[in-house]
Formats: structure tokens, sequence, C-alpha cells
């Protein structure tokens, strides 16, 4: 078992829920917070001890076990409706080292199923969170062996893919991966019979060809209206000196406007260093703090000047969708890394209320 470090907790109360959850892979609680009110996690686990730390801090550590997951036993843990796992993506992400599901972290996926083996009684709802890249890496192989082992063990499934641009202004697509017993009925109105606006052609073109798949459909979002500039707080600009570090195209764009917020990241690019824009009012896809490209950074034209900085932990969690209640110890590092590796809390609860309390209620009570 390894050790913790227990910090000042708020403790959040997640067991008022009808059902209940595995929490594997947990970080720092997101999709235990999105699920809040549908499923209540009587078990969850992570390695990392800031993840852990966050996760504590706002929910209390009662059920939170911190350990490598290849110590679990599936035979100890209690019974729970679902089994939600958002195993590790560095070998399926195309800024990873593309490794495949096989390799040594995304491969603890099937830790995870060797868990689902053991139990006694396994829930009849599964999910599973990673990158885009679990459906288009190694020509779609990767998913499909998944795929097939979810099939094998009773289950039929098919995977989504879900931007948390639709939430909250950060370019963020992950695949969600939905699976449900075999034996029982599922809604009608949660499938339909070809690809909808929740499958890319990655999804498309392996749904079609690979037995037990489910078209997941739901309606779409209504449109969100909130930008990069409504999570910016009021912080230091203390990072100008990456400013001649901006393109020249980009620099033309910046001059286009009076008035502007942009993100971007480090980069090189024929030999040299950039820092690349974006300039729709949404920020890229939140990383881990590893590595010298791997912080964001916010550029502010205003007042006919520019500046630049990292994004702020705050920042960084409201663009996850956390409130600014949550709590977040430790570093700005432990902050930023436990943020980058979440799953986005709006995007969790969309999940939960359009698939998996309706799937609980139809096959839990036939």
């Amino acid at each position: 078992m390894l050790q913790r470090t227990l910090y000042k907790k708020q403790n959040i109360d997640l067991s008022s829920a009808p059902w209940t959850m595995h929490e594997f892979f947990a970080g720092s609680g997101l999709v235990a917070y999105g699920l809040k009110g549908m499923f209540a996690p009587i078990w969850a686990n992570d390695i990392s001890e800031q993840k852990a730390a966050v996760y504590e801090a706002n929910f209390g550590y009662k059920h939170f076990e911190l350990n490598d997951i290849k110590n679990v036993n599936g035979r100890d843990l209690p019974f729970a409706h679902l089994s939600w796992a958002s195993f590790p993506c560095q070998d399926l992400s195309l800024a990873g080292s593309l490794g495949g599901i096989h390799a040594s972290r995304s491969g603890l996926v099937w830790e995870w199923l060797r868990v689902l083996d053991e139990m006694e009684e396994k829930p009849r709802i599964l999910a599973l969170e990673n990158v885009t890249g679990l459906l288009s890496t190694n020509g779609g192989n990767n998913y499909r062996v998944l795929h097939m082992a979810l099939v094998e063990r009773g289950y039929d499934c098919g995977a989504i893919v879900l931007n948390a641009s639709h939430f909250v202004p950060q370019s963020r697509p992950r695949v969600f991966v939905i699976a449900v017993q075999q034996g029982y009925e599922i809604p009608a109105y949660l499938t339909g019979s070809s690809p909808c606006w929740l499958h890319n052609k990655a999804a498309s073109d392996l749904g079609k060809t690979l037995p037990g798949w489910i078209w997941w459909q739901a309606e779409k979002p209504p449109r969100r209206h909130s930008t990069l500039k409504d999570i910016i707080e009021e912080a230091k600009f203390d990072k100008d000196t990456v400013l001649p570090l901006i393109p020249k195209r980009h620099q033309i764009k910046l001059n286009e406007h009076d008035t502007i917020y942009a993100t971007g990241y480090r980069r090189t690019r024929h030999g040299e260093q950039q820092l690349e824009l974006r300039f729709d009012g949404i920020a890229g896809c939140l990383r881990t703090p590893e590595g010298g490209s791997s912080k964001q950074y916010l550029v502010v034209k205003k007042n006919n000047e520019i500046h630049a900085r990292l994004l702020t932990v705050r920042e960084a969690a409201r663009l996850m969708g956390a409130p600014d209640s949550f709590v977040l110890p430790g570093s700005y590092n432990d902050g930023y890394k436990a943020m980058g590796d979440a799953v986005a809390m709006p995007v969790a609860q969309f999940i939960g209320e359009k698939f998996l309390i309706k799937l609980a209620e139809a096959v839990y009570n036939d």
C-alpha cells in the first residue's frame, strides 16, 4: 500500500445516489463529481499520490485506495452497478509513445479486465474513457482488441467521441466506451442503426465491422456561450519573454484585434521554437505538466499591449468544469497535472445523464 499525505478536506457528499460505482484510475475525482446524484463511488483507486490528495481533499478517503491496480483483487471489492475506468492514455496519444494498448501504461486496461474477471458478480454496465487515439492508432486495432475482449466477457458495447468544448471553452475530444452485459434490454431511444454526431470517422468505420457494436445516440447539448475570457482570473503576466516566439502569421492575427484572449503551446517547427496560438475563444487541450512544451500559455492583447503568462491552476480547473470551491492542494504542477489528466466534469455528467443512469434503470429494474 502506498503512503498518503492527508490534506484539509471539504468532503463533498457523493453518497446520495440510487446506484453505485467502482472508479478505477480515479485521478482527481471529476468523474465522481460529474456523476454526483447518479452513481455513488463505493470504491475508487489511483496510484498517484498527487491526484489522491486532490480526490481526498474534496471527497474524503473512506472509499479511496491509493494503490497500484496490479495489487487489486476483484474478489475484495464490494458489488457495484457500474465500473468506470479512465485508463492511462500515454501509449495511445499522438503526443505520447504510441506503444499501443499492450504497452506498459495504456496496457493497464488489461489489469482492469483481470479485476473484472475476479469479481463474483460483475457490474452490468461498464464505461471506459481515453483519448481519440484509442480508435485511430494502429489502424483501429487498439480498439478492436479491447472491444473483442469485452464481447468475449459477455458485453455488447460501442464507442462515442465527445468534446469538452460542448460545455467548456477547451478543445478536449475524448472516447467513451459504454458496455452493457448481454441479455438485458437497452432502451431503444438510446441507440440507433448508424453513426450520429457522437461518432467520428474512426468510430464509424469500426462500428460497421465489429460484432456486438452498439450505435449509442443522444441529442446534442445546447450551444455553449462561455469563452476563454470568462475563465480568466487576475494574475501577473510574467512570461512576456515568449512573445517573440509567436510566428508571423499569428502576429498578423493579433494585430487585427483591439482586444483578444488566446492560448498557445510552444512547439518546435523546422528546428525553431514557436508559440502557436489559437484565436477561436477556446483553450487547447490541457496536458500534464511534463516537458518544456506541456504547459499552456495565455496571451492577452488589451489597450494596445500584449502580455503572456501560463494558465493558472484555477483556470485549468475552470476549463475542466470544476467549480471554484474545488480544492486543489499541493504545488502548481500537482494541480495542473490533476486537471490535465482528468475527465471534464460536465462531460462525465452528460454521459451519466444521457446514458448511464438510464441504462442502470433499465438493466437493474428488469
